[in-house]
């Protein structure tokens, strides 16, 4: 039996970039003192989710992945031993930016990243003022815990995706995410698990929490945690967090399960690529 000890994080914004990475570290810290050997942070971890307004001013919270947010959680990474799939608002070039989860290995080392694909471009969610679309493909990172693959937010509306991470091998995908009440709340409870049976392996899910009143005003939504993880055969692992409280969710996930799903239901040996002719059809 294979079991990892997983983790995600759920945190409101506390106003500034540096308390927010502050917090993150503690975080951190705190999840490998309970024996967490992987941890996974929300959408724009450091950040307010600025796809509220469109305003310039946030292109300041832009990082290269080398850059010192990056570099201070592979230092804490090699400190406690621990994969940290840590999301940033990533610039490659000059006016060229993208949602991009870097995945850090627990010596420190930056095995990659992956840049969302998927931007919408919805009231309160207007994240093409602000990202590119992702360009790196589908990864999947091979880390001292398992093969990790991540899959950011308004991605997980896409099962093509989801797909592509399976059949690079992935063993546990991470969806960080900022999510809003109204049309998202059922599909929350339902994608996730549909993703994890459809192509067998765990999905760690987080949201985060709290009304952004301070940074948006009157604009500001509520985001409703409820993050959770689940395995391969679409059923939840532990109880789904709460809606509205900081937490770091916990779970043991056996790796062996994903195995046993497969060889139960052979969905990849009985797939029919050659006849799907209009799922790449642009």
């Amino acid at each position: 039996m294979t079991v990892v000890r997983a983790a995600i994080t759920q945190v409101a914004w506390t106003g500034d970039k540096e308390s927010m990475i502050d917090r993150h570290e503690q975080l951190a810290r705190d999840a490998a003192a309970q024996g967490v050997q992987i941890i996974g942070f929300q959408e724009l971890f450091y950040g307010p989710y600025f796809g509220i307004r469109t305003d310039q001013k946030y292109y300041a919270y832009t990082e290269p992945v080398d850059g010192p947010t990056v570099q201070r959680f592979a230092a804490l990474a090699k400190e406690l031993h621990l994969v940290i799939v840590l999301p940033i608002y990533e610039v490659a070039n000059e006016g060229e930016y993208y949602n991009t989860a870097v995945v850090i290995d627990a010596d420190g080392t930056v095995l990659g990243s992956y840049r969302k694909h998927h931007i919408p471009n919805l009231p309160q969610f207007w994240e093409k003022f602000y990202f590119r679309p992702g360009n790196l493909g589908y990864p999947v990172f091979p880390t001292a815990v398992g093969r990790v693959g991540v899959y950011i937010c308004y991605d997980r509306h896409f099962p093509e995706g989801w797909r592509e991470l399976g059949l690079n091998n992935a063993q546990i995908v991470f969806n960080p995410s900022a999510t809003k009440p109204g049309l998202s709340n059922r599909l929350w409870e339902i994608e996730q698990p549909a993703a994890a049976a459809n192509n067998q392996y765990f999905i760690a899910a987080n949201n985060r929490i709290g009304t952004e009143t301070e940074e948006f005003g009157d604009d500001a939504v509520t985001f409703y945690g409820s993050s959770y993880f689940v395995g391969p055969r679409g059923v939840y692992v532990g109880e789904v967090a709460s809606q509205d409280r900081e937490e770091i969710v916990i779970r043991d996930l056996d790796l062996d399960e994903i195995t046993q799903a497969r060889n139960d239901w052979q969905f990849y040996r009985d797939r029919r690529p050659e006849s799907y002719t209009k799922t790449t059809t642009p």
